[in-house]
C-alpha cells in the first residue's frame, strides 16, 4: 500500500484535541475527502485516525481526529507525519497532477536539453518550487508558474520547461 505524505502535525490547538497541521496540499477539504488519514514518525508503522473535523486557520488547517479528545492527546502528535493512501486520493483534475506522480521525471528545455531530474519540492507562502537536481548534481529551484511549464508528458516520464530569463545560468554556473 502505497502512502503519500500529504502533512505535518505542528501542534495542538485549544483545549479539545484539535492539531495544527502544515499542509502540502492545494485544499484543505482533501482531508474531508478521504476515509483517514495515517500519522507516523520516523520509521515507525503509521497509525490510522479519522478525520472529524477539517477548517483552515491562519494559513495552516486545523484537524480534529476521532479519538483525541484532549489537549494532551493532540500534543502527543507534534511532529507526525500526516500520510493518506494513494488510492484514498482524489482524482485529479484534467490539467492537474499530484506532485509524487512528477517526483523523479526529466525535465528538458524546449529544444531537447536536459536540465535535470525533479528530485523535491519546496512549498513556501503559497509558491510551489520544484527542485531539480542537474546531471552535475547541481539543485535548481524552479518556480513551478504555468508560464514556465509547457508540458508534462506522464508516458514519456518528461517535463518541458521555459524557465525565466537567466534562472539556470544562476544556478549551473562555475563557482
Amino acid at each position: 500500500m502505497k502512502m503519500i505524505l500529504v502533512a505535518e502535525v505542528i501542534k495542538p490547538h485549544g483545549l479539545r484535541g484539535e492539531v495544527c497541521i502544515e499542509s502540502y496540499a492545494d485544499s484543505p477539504f482533501l482531508y474531508g475527502e478521504v476515509p483517514f488519514v495515517f500519522l507516523g514518525k520516523n520509521k515507525g508503522k503509521p497509525r490510522r485516525f479519522r478525520v472529524l473535523s477539517h477548517r483552515k486557520h491562519k494559513g495552516r488547517v486545523l484537524l480534529t481526529f476521532e479519538g483525541v479528545d484532549g489537549r494532551d492527546k493532540a500534543e502527543d502528535l507534534r511532529g507526525f507525519q500526516v500520510f493518506i493512501r494513494e488510492k484514498d486520493l482524489p482524482e485529479s483534475g484534467k490539467d492537474s497532477l499530484y506532485l509524487y506522480q512528477i517526483k523523479g521525471m526529466r525535465v528538458v528545455l524546449e529544444n531537447g536539453e536536459t536540465v535535470g531530474t525533479v528530485s523535491d519540492f519546496l512549498l513556501n507562502c503559497g509558491q510551489e518550487t520544484w527542485v531539480i537536481k542537474s546531471e552535475d548534481g547541481k539543485e535548481i529551484l524552479f518556480p513551478a508558474e504555468q508560464d514556465f511549464i509547457l508540458s508534462v508528458n506522464m508516458e514519456s516520464h518528461e517535463i518541458t520547461v521555459a524557465p525565466p530569463e537567466g534562472l539556470l545560468e544562476l544556478y549551473l554556473a562555475e563557482i
